[in-house]
């Protein structure tokens, strides 16, 4: 278990910072050591799509869809105030779990089979979203620019590896 300040730490963020997701993402700010790992985990991958320049918007929206999804399969019944993101950490089965929550959906996830436009609400009376309609647009979205941008994020490591191999030997 963490505290916010060791969290911070290990993400070598700014409590205000880590503070500021919390806010954002509408995650519960907890008291003392009580984070779990899945906590970091999660707040770890916010921050790495983050530096691979992911819109934080995107981010957002994506997870409210992921979390309503969990929702409508009852994963939220579990009793747990992190219920959403309990399973952040685990790294089996990589290909049928959600890109945020990381919860395994039993199946493996092809955007062609999700319907992200479906709102089971009662006051809209259309089943479709029409330009939505059998596709995963924000996760498919992310994915893209998380491939445009590694090449990007993988030069700058090399870079500052060899930055710091100079420095050290100067």
């Amino acid at each position: 278990m963490h505290t916010l300040g060791n969290i911070s730490k290990r993400l070598n963020r700014a409590a205000v910072y880590v503070s500021g997701l919390q806010a954002r993402f509408e995650l519960p700010a907890l008291e003392g050591a009580t984070y779990s790992n899945a906590y970091l985990e999660f707040l770890r991958t916010l921050i790495a799509l983050r530096s691979l320049n992911i819109a934080e918007e995107s981010v957002r929206d994506l997870w409210h869809l992921e979390k309503k999804l969990l929702q409508l399969l009852h994963v939220d019944s579990t009793g747990s105030p992190t219920w959403f993101f309990d399973s952040c950490g685990v790294r089996t089965h990589r290909e049928r779990r959600l890109l945020l929550t990381n919860h395994d959906l039993a199946v493996p996830l092809a955007g062609c089979e999700i319907q992200t436009g479906l709102n089971f609400a009662d006051a809209i009376p259309e089943l479709f979203a029409s330009k939505e309609m059998g596709e995963d647009a924000l996760r498919t979205r992310i994915l893209a620019e998380i491939s445009s941008e590694l090449p990007h994020a993988r030069a700058a490591v090399k870079g500052a590896a060899a930055l710091t191999r100079r420095t050290t030997h100067d």
